[in-house]
């Protein structure tokens, strides 16, 4: 398990032409009840918010994981996270997992999903990406919404009309995911393009927090009025009472302050990266 970056509280990042960004954020990360090595990481280190679950066995998996989470850490001194960094972020990790695969029959990879911090056209936004079945949430007023969408077998199901979504985490196929960083297969990221606006939060979690707690148990530990270190804890807390059958890793981001305050909702995607 690798974590990369501390949490933070009131972070400024000066935005070109006036005003800034002030972010407060936190991660934590359980091994859970059921598994003996955590093959979770994270990176925490704005401009880059990111959670990486990895596959391929104990350390294969955790190394994978890892080679995400630290391909995707900014380097010092950068505000702004852009397109192009992005996308040669991923694809040094998945040549780096691909390196690591070799001599393991079934392969090695990992998903990763997570919230960039970048300018389009001055204007503040967070890229919302994912590989695989990790997933990124934003909760804004009082509402709780996936920004991400899985790549897996039952989201597939659950898009063609043939299961029902309350039924997918039950399914026998539930964890068969669909597209992964890794497994020598390009990186394939979706994207969106999120408004950053004060008073905003995202949640950035692996899918052992998901299969534990439903979108509604979510919400309310989101909207508890706790600040970041707190609902990150809480919310690992709630999925390992649940069952905690899986590592559980996520971050929590806070908008404090931003001059895009008033801007619409998502602003499009990047399909220069990939499908989205």
């Amino acid at each position: 398990m690798s974590h990369i970056g501390k949490d933070r509280t009131g972070h400024r990042i000066p935005v070109p032409g006036g005003g800034a960004v002030v972010l407060s954020w936190a991660a934590r990360s359980d091994v859970g009840h059921k598994r003996s090595a955590n093959e979770d990481s994270v990176v925490v280190a704005s401009p880059m918010f990111a959670v990486a679950d990895g596959m391929g066995g104990h350390a294969a998996g955790d190394r994978a994981s890892a080679a995400a989470v630290e391909h995707l850490s900014p380097r010092r001194g950068v505000k702004f996270f852009d397109v192009a960094t992005l996308e040669k972020s991923l694809a040094a990790a998945a040549h780096d997992i691909d390196t690591l695969a070799e001599g393991i029959p079934l392969g090695v990879g990992t998903t990763v999903t997570g919230a960039a911090l970048m300018l389009v056209d001055a204007v503040p936004v967070f890229a919302v990406f994912n590989i695989g079945d990790s997933r990124v949430y934003r909760f804004e007023g009082t509402e709780l919404s996936r920004v991400t969408t899985d790549h897996s077998v039952v989201q597939e199901l659950v898009d063609a009309g043939l299961l029902a979504a309350e039924d997918a985490e039950s399914h026998p196929e539930s964890n068969v995911i669909t597209r992964a960083l890794g497994f020598r297969d390009d990186p394939r990221p979706d994207v969106v393009m999120v408004p950053v606006r004060a008073g905003m939060r995202l949640l950035i979690c692996s899918d052992g927090l998901t299969k534990e707690l439903g979108d509604d148990r979510i919400r309310m530990l989101m909207a508890a009025g706790l600040v970041p270190a707190e609902t990150a804890g809480a919310l690992v807390d709630a999925a390992l009472a649940a069952g905690g059958r899986d590592n559980v890793t996520v971050a929590v981001v806070d908008v404090l302050e931003s001059p895009s305050a008033d801007a619409p909702d998502p602003v499009g995607g990047a399909p220069d990266l990939g499908e989205s």
